[in-house]
């Protein structure tokens, strides 16, 4: 079968160098154009400038996309459906391309300088992650032969949000003669062309910009425009100071063009000389302020920024990133593609998101133009977790974006005919933006999602404050429209059930109980009540408002406890896991084995009804639950779930490999979770999806941070507010190292294949937990440090066949049964069930019956061969030990390694005591307490729990081919009794228990 993440891969090639702290382009290719653009685009959270040429750009039509951006900045048009129906958004949103304000134009003798005339000898950009700056440099000769060193280094403030500014360098090197700059501002505007892919969003009609003046003050100049429907002002500020050697005379004039506008500059060079044009930018509007404040403010922001210079604004622009990467630098060393990836990624998102508290993060950023500049879940469960736990400021400010458009999304709920508050699938403004119903509305676990990002983010940081005055009335609003949503169902016993929801799988939609939905509405409503209740007891003034404003009752809260206790999760027992739905289990799985690459992503390639009518997943749903609500299942559960879905998923969602590696990691599967890693981290440097020139993957930058800190490092945060690691290293990795802010603390983690060492850098207390002991750093500056190297803490047998040869006697009373039904049974037959249950074995047997079986019989059946496999018991003795096994139990005890038991045998008490051996294992797991039977993990996982051990410490002693995969599957070292054709998935193999000593097993672990 292909893997159908492999088609991801065919986009996928490293284009620049792998340095820890830039992104370099040393050469310029043509093709790479638009993605280059999104690459070395420049922000900082408000303005958004994609990395184009400040020339401007006249290569192949359709090779560039000219974008300037500002967060919660856009436009409205009426949306024409073909066949409209009740509630559908009448009118869509989208970011606006702004007036291009970087424009520099150099002409030397009449000649402009474009990569694409002329001869270019060297051209090359690097974005410098510490400096913040864009720095690009170019040597070119023009075609009458006038040659030049270009400089160009660029900034977007992170300490002045309405402010970029670039310095621009012109050095002659072969003449001496006349040049211009030119710089502009150019309001022709316009997006990508069009496209039938969803992601870009809808084409605008007309112009949303519309131009309205323009005007030059000395070495300033602006231009106003109001976009055409939503009616907001947007003033563009320019501020020149022009740097030219000697006193030398420098003509100005001002430069007008239809709708390009700015100022030029002409001056002689002599050779070997340098000009120096810096250009401050500052771009405002009626959203931030009124109206009439813009040219005061513009001029205020370019005066300050002329004040400083641009040496002084790089130097402001490297201290805050060095306060920032003070908490937020993960550090990998031995592995400098993922270290630059890593790195990049939370540069990206520090540029993306909104830290105003009315702005949020767009799926692609300030990059580009992909999903029109909306907002999504993607901001709680992708990004929000890196600022919750590195700069918690900016998550409330996040938070306080769905705080400001709660109204709205009351708004929407009424829409929808339901009590509370629904938020926007997709939105800019709290107003819901999807189009498309089925992959936006329904999609309300959204409301929980938020839900979860509030209950996390006062976890991590103690800030009950927030939740009394704004996040409990999000909670009790949003748990209302659960309350109203969903309906105590007697066709499920009086479940609490919620129907025609879409998962986060968008490949399968407006379903009954999706799980993940179902599961996450029951932790908000149980949090909502928790909250009610801490609300009423510490801050009763809060609690009385709310109740008083949102008319909420004792009852209503009552109630919404009731639906989250008879909350109802589909499964299916037979398989032992979560069902993604009512049906989901029951549709024809996707024919991956004869799905040819090309026709990845599944949505641009077949309909929607076709790919809803398959089992097949565009990201992590149920697997994304075991994540989020870890403590709601076991480890056995997650290892079957994820074993499950994830070869039904694509990936075809770049929100996808981030969960499926941080889930790989928890359940043992490294390789995999590295493989994810890979993927998600390299999303954008390596254009893994093949659109980065539409924009940049914010979620996949947030999702490759959430992939080593709660991925490999274990990172946990549940109800007690405890911080929890369970650290595991990649092999390609010789260490790892991050910071976490936890509750006024800033804790760091360094990690080795060896050791982790955990130092509290901030504070005064924190305790938290290392796999499960918990820890405790009383000052700062003191450290803790653990082992990480896998060491034999236990062993877990089997049975049948490693204890004692039982085998024989089920073959015995199998044989009998079998004999009776007259059904042809021999030893070839009886090898199948060997690490199977009893009624797995009866279902094999019968096999060849030719008859159907009902329940009764089935039952009947077993219980005869059982109560004569019991006589057959009955005649065992001590003497029946295989050989060596008495002296190996002992010898481990001696050295104090725990001896457990997991064996599918429901009789294995009994034959322990038959053999005297009744006493030897601090463990025996019983096989009626579990789901699944071997192949499954979970009897050696049960065995390894009750034993206070974790996996990766444990060895199991097996002699089945299931029992094996079991072992395996558990994460723990599998001895195998037995032949290599049989067990050959076994570490260590065996021909018999008397091989078997301490010194094999603990060889095992190095």
């Amino acid at each position: 079968m292909m893997k159908p993440e492999a088609h991801a891969h065919s986009h996928a090639y490293a284009l620049h160098p792998f340095t820890e702290w830039s992104i370099k382009e040393v050469a310029y290719l043509e093709e790479n154009q638009q993605r280059s653009e999104s690459i070395f685009a420049l922000g900082n959270g408000y303005i958004g400038m994609r990395g184009n040429f400040e020339e401007g750009y006249r290569g192949t039509e359709g090779s560039s996309v000219t974008g300037n951006y500002l967060n919660g900045f856009y436009d409205a048009e009426p949306v024409i459906y073909p066949e409209v129906a009740y509630g559908y958004p009448t009118h869509n949103h989208a970011m606006l391309n702004v007036p291009n304000a970087r424009i520099v134009e150099l002409c030397i003798a009449g000649q402009p300088f474009h990569l694409h005339t002329g001869s270019v000898h060297k051209h090359g950009r690097e974005l410098d992650m510490r400096e913040g700056l864009l720095r690009r440099e170019a040597e070119w000769e023009s075609p009458g032969g006038h040659r030049v060193e270009i400089v160009v280094r660029s900034l977007v403030s992170l300490e002045h949000k309405h402010l970029a500014a670039l310095c621009y360098e012109v050095k002659a090197l072969n003449f001496s003669g006349e040049i211009q700059l030119s710089s502009l501002i150019d309001a022709q505007v316009t997006g990508p062309e069009g496209s039938d892919d969803p992601r870009l969003g809808a084409r605008r009609t007309e112009p949303s910009l519309l131009f309205e003046e323009a005007g030059q003050e000395g070495a300033g100049c602006w231009m106003r425009h109001r976009t055409r429907n939503t009616r907001f002002a947007l003033l563009t500020g320019l501020y020149h100071r022009l740097e030219a050697p000697g006193e030398r005379d420098c003509r100005v004039e001002r430069y007008a063009n239809g709708t390009r506008d700015g100022i030029r500059y002409t001056l002689y060079l002599n050779q070997g000389e340098t000009v120096r044009l810096t250009k401050y930018i500052a771009y405002h509007t009626s959203r931030d302020y009124p109206e009439e404040e813009l040219p005061s403010r513009s001029a205020e922001t370019l005066e300050l920024a002329d004040r400083l210079g641009f040496e002084a604004l790089a130097a402001q622009q490297r201290a805050f990133l060095e306060r920032f990467w003070s908490r937020a630098d993960v550090e990998i060393e031995g592995d400098p593609a993922m270290q630059q990836g890593v790195r990049f990624n939370a540069f990206g998102l520090l540029q993306a998101t909104g830290r105003d508290g009315i702005t949020n993060i767009g799926a692609k950023g300030l990059s580009g133009e992909g999903y029109e500049g909306h907002y999504f879940w993607d901001t709680e469960m992708y990004m929000l977790p890196f600022f919750t736990f590195t700069w918690p400021e900016v998550a409330r400010a996040l938070l306080d974006f769905r705080y400001a458009t709660l109204g709205k999304a009351r708004e929407r709920a009424a829409q929808m005919a339901q009590k509370g508050a629904l938020y926007p699938w997709r939105t800019i403004n709290g107003e819901e933006n999807s189009t498309f119903f089925p992959a936006g509305t329904a999609q309300a676990h959204i409301n929980a999602d938020i839900a979860y990002a509030i209950r996390q983010y006062v976890l991590a940081t103690g800030d009950e404050r927030y939740l009394a005055e704004k996040g409990a009335e999000i909670l009790f609003e949003t748990s209302r429209f659960w309350a109203d949503l969903g309906h105590f169902n007697p066709a499920r016993g009086g479940a609490f059930c919620i129907d025609a929801v879409t998962g986060p799988d968008e490949y399968t939609a407006v379903v009954n109980n999706n799980a993940y939905t179902n599961l996450m509405v029951r932790e908000q409503l149980h949090y909502a009540c928790e909250t009610a209740e801490k609300l009423r007891r510490d801050y009763p003034v809060d609690y009385e408002r709310l109740q008083r404003e949102l008319a909420l009752t004792e009852e209503e809260v009552a109630e919404w406890r009731r639906a989250a206790d008879l909350m109802y999760i589909p499964g299916d027992a037979e398989l032992g896991i979560v069902a993604q739905d009512d049906t989901f289990l029951s549709k024809e799985r996707w024919d991956f084995e004869h799905t040819p690459s090309y026709k990845y992503p599944l949505l641009l390639h077949y309909h929607p009804l076709v790919i809803y009518r398959h089992q097949v997943l565009k990201q992590a749903d149920v697997v994304m639950a075991l994540f989020l609500l870890g403590d709601r299942f076991s480890l056995a559960d997650k290892i079957r779930n994820y074993r499950y879905y994830e070869p039904l998923t694509t990936h075809d969602s770049s929100l996808s490999p981030c969960i499926h590696s941080i889930v790989a990691a928890e359940i043992g599967r490294l390789e995999e979770a590295y493989k994810y890693f890979n993927r998600t981290v390299r999303m954008d440097l390596d254009d893994v999806n093949g659109n980065v020139k539409d924009g940049l993957h914010t979620a996949a930058m947030g999702g490759s941070w959430m992939a080593v800190v709660n991925g490999f490092a274990g990172l946990r945060l549940f109800g007690d507010g405890v911080l929890s690691f369970a650290p595991a290293l990649p092999s390609p990795w010789d260490s790892l190292r991050f910071k976490i802010m936890h509750r006024g603390c800033l804790l760091d983690v360094r990690i080795g294949h060896e050791a982790v060492e955990y130092t509290l850098l901030e504070g005064d207390r924190l305790t938290f937990r290392h796999r499960g002991e918990q820890l405790e750093l009383s000052a700062a500056g003191s450290s803790i440090r653990r082992s990480l190297a896998r060491k034999l803490e236990a062993v877990i047998f089997d049975l049948d066949g490693v204890i004692t040869d039982t085998a024989e006697l089920h073959y015995l009373a199998w044989k009998e049964l079998a004999d009776e039904l007259g059904i042809p049974f021999d030893r070839q037959v009886n090898e199948r069930l060997k690490g199977v249950s009893r009624a797995e074995s009866l279902e094999i047997i019968l096999e060849r019956s030719g008859r159907a079986w009902s329940a009764a019989e089935k039952a009947a059946l077993t219980l005869r061969k059982n109560e004569r496999y019991r006589e057959l018991i009955g005649r065992l003795t001590p003497a029946d030990l295989l050989p060596g096994i008495r002296e190996l139990i002992a010898a481990l005890r001696e050295r104090g390694i725990a001896v457990g038991l997991a064996s599918a045998s429901l009789n294995a008490p009994l034959i322990l005591e038959r053999l005297g051996a009744g006493s030897w294992f601090q463990a025996v797991a019983d096989p009626a307490a579990v789901r699944k039977g071997k192949p499954d993990p979970e009897l050696f996982l049960r065995a390894a729990d009750m034993l206070g051990v974790p996996p990766q410490h444990c060895a199991g002693v097996e002699d089945a081919a299931a029992g094996v995969a079991a072992i395996r599957a558990a994460g723990m070292k599998a001895v195998g009794i037995g032949s290599a054709d049989r067990l050959g998935e076994a570490d260590l193999l065996l021909p018999s228990t008397a091989e078997l000593s301490p010194e094999r097993l603990l060889g095992l672990f190095g």
